[in-house]
């Protein structure tokens, strides 16, 4: 559960009612300072000199907003549309993408009118229908942490259950998951959770659940119905890496419950990374052991135009074909939609 030291009010966040049980919640907490914003300059409100600190600062701050543009973004492959509920995630993973993408806004920040942002949905569904409709919950966030405050999730995934051609998914590394038991979600919220080795995990992933408690997070979800998935990443190559990322995917096997009414979903990603992703996390980590060493990788463009240093083809195929055997072996219905 994410507990912040700051909590900061975009103007109108408070005209919503979600903006308002959020400001009761925190007006007596001695331990947090609340402002009312009347520029929603955020930046300039968290404490810090420098990136690394401003870092640090903002990864306890919550910034309570209003979702004001109502156009959706595209989120290919894994969904047609984001669906803009919080931004922001108060993990602080040394490789995670947010470092580059949010840059100096690593601030929490969720979105108090959540009726406009599901009505707005809906036009995304009516103008593809008869077609299904999948919306993403997570592509700038992880949404587990701030559910306590919002509710957003509960009220996406009672919202989509009654929307016969839309669906919601989203990915969490967190554990937090048991208000989400007894919600009705007609199996149409797909819940992820990304995993990786208890070196990794306790290596780089500061701030998360352990590889332990995700796994029976995601039992309990398939126990009460909702469809699950996976994403094994960044994986890395080092010393008993085959051995370490084996004993992930046992333990997987031994605690998800065998009778799953749908096939879990797999999505492995090798580990990556930019020069602008590198120069930014070593401005944040400075001691950080994280292998980015342009030599050992291959240079390679990406679909947006920016290119970005992968493992070397024989390598990548090692990983492909370990986790495919791997898998295939201890889930024999498994839906491994790519291994990259």
């Amino acid at each position: 559960m994410f507990s912040p030291r700051l909590v900061l009010f975009e103007k109108g966040a408070l005209d919503y009612e979600l903006g308002k049980y959020i400001y009761n919640r925190f007006k007596n907490d001695s331990n947090v300072e609340i402002i009312k914003l009347s520029s929603n300059k955020i930046i300039s409100s968290i404490p810090g000199e420098n990136m690394y600190e401003k870092y640090r600062a903002g990864k306890k701050t919550l910034v309570v907003g209003v979702k004001k543009s109502l156009k959706f973004q595209s989120c290919k492959p894994s969904a047609h549309y984001q669906l803009p509920l919080v931004t922001g995630c108060m993990g602080q993973c040394e490789y995670c993408y947010l470092n580059t993408q949010l840059g100096n806004k690593p601030f929490v920040r969720v979105y108090a009118n959540i009726d406009e942002i599901l009505n707005q949905a809906k036009k995304y569904i009516q103008a593809r229908s008869p077609e299904i409709t999948i919306f993403e919950g997570s592509a700038t966030s992880d949404p587990i942490p701030v559910e306590p405050y919002t509710n957003s999730l509960k009220t996406c995934i009672e919202y989509f259950a009654g929307e016969q051609l839309a669906k919601f998914r989203f990915v969490t590394k967190y554990n937090d998951i048991d208000s989400l038991l007894q919600v009705n979600h007609n199996s149409h919220t797909e819940i992820r959770f990304s995993l990786n080795t208890y070196s990794i995990i306790n290596e780089y992933e500061h701030f998360t659940a352990s590889a332990h408690k995700r796994i029976e997070a995601a039992a309990k979800l398939a126990r009460h119905g909702y469809p699950i998935g996976f994403i094994i990443a960044p994986v890395f190559i080092y010393e008993n890496w085959k051995e370490e990322y084996r004993k992930l995917i046992d333990m997987l096997h031994k605690t998800l419950p065998q009778d799953l009414k749908v096939p879990i979903g797999f999505e492995v990603i090798s580990h990556r990374f930019t020069t602008k992703a590198k120069n930014t996390i070593l401005e944040i980590f400075p001691e950080t052991t994280l292998p980015m060493k342009e030599e050992e990788r291959k240079f390679k463009y990406g679909q947006f135009g920016y290119g970005k240093y992968i493992y070397p083809n024989e390598q990548l195929q090692e990983i492909k074909n370990f986790f495919k055997e791997e898998l295939s072996d201890k889930f024999k219905d498994a839906h491994i939609k790519y291994i990259i």
